[in-house]
């Protein structure tokens, strides 16, 4: 592999793959579900805690408690986010020009109206729905965040917050880019407060576009017949859930 996903942009593998099969005998010993974990998700870990074995296994032991308690049968079903569903906020389909599939967030109706637990559930189906569309070359995912029509009434600063403590904790590593569009004033304001929360690692990943260069730096890294026809490409949106 190249330098894309990896934690530098000089990679040793043969350290890396090293460093995983430390890891892996290190937290099989603390808790057998992790010869479920296939040593790419290992490596994943390991970059996201830049190759330290000690800070990756504390992480993903704690990844494999919440999966345990937060998702016990191994996966989000429909009717477990199905408020969620209906409001048709998250569309995936399509890959960008590098291959990572691309997904599309209606920000302003990410606001667990229908409560956190729910939400949380459906931040989980979004991620593992993108997670099954990448392959060994490519694990990171791109989202296009729309924040048109974005303001005080929809803001949910926790809800927020609690998508971003999910995607960097429990999917380290699946994040290539985000991109964030329409994006009104108010909104850097609570940018704001969410910024300390955000790891290191994931700040540079977000991305913020002005409306006037909007088409042409998504068409940039996403070819049209990929990229949706709102943002002016050739594709309809497809929301999560629709088949």
């Amino acid at each position: 592999m190249g330098s894309e996903g990896s934690c530098s942009p000089l990679i040793d593998e043969d350290l890396e793959w090293e460093k995983v099969g430390l890891m892996r005998a290190f937290v099989e010993d603390k808790d057998p579900q992790a010869k479920e974990a296939d040593n790419f998700m290992i490596r994943r870990f390991l970059r996201a805690r830049d190759l330290d074995i000690d800070k990756a296994s504390t992480m993903f032991l704690k990844y494999l408690k919440w999966k345990r308690e937060f998702v016990p049968n191994g996966f989000i079903s429909d009717a477990e986010v199905k408020n969620e569903l209906a409001e048709r906020k998250f569309f995936a389909q399509g890959f960008d020009r590098k291959g990572h599939p691309l997904g599309v967030a209606i920000a302003a109706k990410f606001n667990a109206k229908h409560g956190m637990d729910e939400h949380k559930r459906f931040v989980v189906s979004i991620l593992d729905t993108l997670c099954s569309r990448t392959s060994r070359d490519q694990e990171k995912a791109m989202i296009i965040v729309d924040l048109k029509g974005w303001g005080y009434s929809n803001c949910n600063v926790r809800a927020y917050l609690a998508a971003i403590d999910i995607l960097q904790s429990y999917y380290p590593e699946r994040l290539h880019k985000a991109f964030l569009i329409h994006v009104p004033y108010l909104f850097m304001k609570v940018w704001k407060i969410m910024y300390p929360f955000i790891d290191k690692k994931m700040k540079n990943k977000f991305v913020f576009v002005d409306d006037k260069n909007l088409e042409e730096a998504l068409l940039e890294e996403i070819d049209e017949s990929q990229l949706p026809e709102i943002y002016g490409g050739k594709m309809s949106l497809i929301p999560i859930g629709a088949n």
